[in-house]
């Protein structure tokens, strides 16, 4: 699993013109699922972005938690993640996990970062053509593959 991490103020994703989902500070994950992805892997990534400190204290540190400073979440399917450039100049995404595969396992992930955090995670819409819009705060984004968890 790839996931894009950015720090927002705010965030949502509209789709056809109408607005599934808005959040103001939080973050917005853009998710990539692989076919070698598990259970194993959900839960090591659900737990590290509650708990990733990327918030700021009251000296302005980044020493807060997703967890700690009460923020939003949108969740975003975007299997672009496992594009391999490799050859040429046309991306390939064998890696990337079809959707009888990465539909479960994406519902999953939003599921246990939902319970961590106590809270209703938004969502896309898997498979739609979605408009993303987001006003990075800081900039902070961060990037986590489960696969390099060492």
């Amino acid at each position: 699993m790839k996931a894009v991490i950015q720090r927002v103020s705010h965030a949502s994703v509209t789709i056809e013109g109408n607005v599934k989902s808005a959040i103001q500070k939080g973050v917005l994950i853009l998710l990539g699922i692989e076919n070698a992805d598990a259970e194993e892997d959900i839960q090591w990534l659900a737990k590290k972005i509650a708990n990733l400190r990327i918030f700021p204290d009251t000296n302005g540190v980044m020493n807060v938690s997703l967890l700690d400073a009460g923020g939003e979440v949108i969740v975003v399917s975007q299997f672009t993640l496992h594009a391999s450039t490799k050859k040429g100049n046309r991306p390939s995404y064998i890696k990337a996990a079809k959707p009888d595969i990465s539909i479960p396992l994406y519902e999953r992930f939003v599921a246990v970062l939902s319970e961590l955090i106590g809270k209703e995670v938004q969502t896309g819409e898997f498979g739609a053509d979605m408009k993303v819009a987001l006003l990075n705060d800081g900039p902070v984004t961060i990037i986590i593959d489960t696969k390099n968890k060492v």
